[in-house]
């Protein structure tokens, strides 16, 4: 698959998410949308979308409801699209969403694979790739980021790391959406830091890729070895994207 095709794919992908335009993504400034139905965006996202903002590193692009466009637009026009999704500046958008009961709460940075990085990656780990028909023992706790528990039918394909016929590394691909599928990872305590996280993220994004689909991958900012596995994988930083909730479901999550 081109490099391009792979961009496309996600602009696509976004586009389709945020009731916008691939081309808005690539503007500067703030594109504000409406949220309204639409098929295929990705499954994990909530419905109705109150507010959701992204950026792929010029402009914002913002979906929600529609007494969000001047706000979102305030928020960005005093403390500029690339310091919107940081603190302190993001209790003042709090402080701006608190009347309609809405709080930040989810912020990742996603990458997509890098061609030529990922084709580069060598490793001399004997990788399995394992199938839906595979998965059935594997929903287990330590296996919680490779596989979707609340979505079996959407885990697609995965790769296995084994060490004495026991799995000790396992990365797994969710289909999302339609023509991308998300990558997961995890690394049993006692064998991180020898590389197995990369392996078998790398060699699930190639066999995803042959499969025809594009792969993603998603972290907090601050889970630093989890974006030091995207980078060392072949993968590169696409987006980031902030979505607010109801303040009881963040007091939840808090739980």
């Amino acid at each position: 698959m081109e490099q391009k095709r792979i961009w496309e794919t996600a602009l696509k992908q976004s586009a389709t998410d945020m009731n916008a335009e691939p081309s808005d993504f690539l503007k500067e400034g703030v594109t504000f949308r409406t949220f309204g139905p639409a098929e295929g965006r990705r499954v994990y996202l909530p419905d109705p979308i109150r507010l959701d903002l992204v950026s792929y590193g010029k402009g914002i692009v913002a979906v929600g409801d529609e007494a969000f466009e001047s706000i979102v637009k305030d928020y960005v026009g005093k403390y500029g699209s690339i310091h919107i999704f940081e603190t302190p500046n993001l209790y003042g958008l709090n402080s701006m969403l608190e009347p309609f009961d809405l709080r930040a709460c989810f912020m990742a940075e996603y990458f997509l694979p890098d061609i030529k990085k990922l084709d580069t990656f060598s490793c001399d780990l004997d990788i399995r790739i394992l199938h839906q028909e595979d998965f059935r023992d594997l929903y287990l706790p330590e296996w919680g980021n490779a596989l979707s528990f609340k979505r079996k039918e959407l885990d697609m394909i995965g790769a296995g790391y084994y060490e004495d016929n026991r799995l000790v590394g396992f990365a797994g691909a969710s289909a999302d959406c339609d023509d991308m599928w998300q990558i997961g990872i995890d690394v049993l305590p006692g064998y991180r830091g020898r590389g197995i996280a990369s392996a078998l993220t790398n060699a699930l994004a190639k066999e995803i890729l042959s499969e025809g689909k594009v792969p993603f991958y998603c972290c907090a900012w601050s889970n630093l070895a989890s974006l030091k596995n995207a980078i060392r994988s072949g993968f590169t930083p696409a987006w980031v994207e902030l979505t607010a909730r109801e303040k009881d479901f963040v007091e939840k999550c808090n739980e």
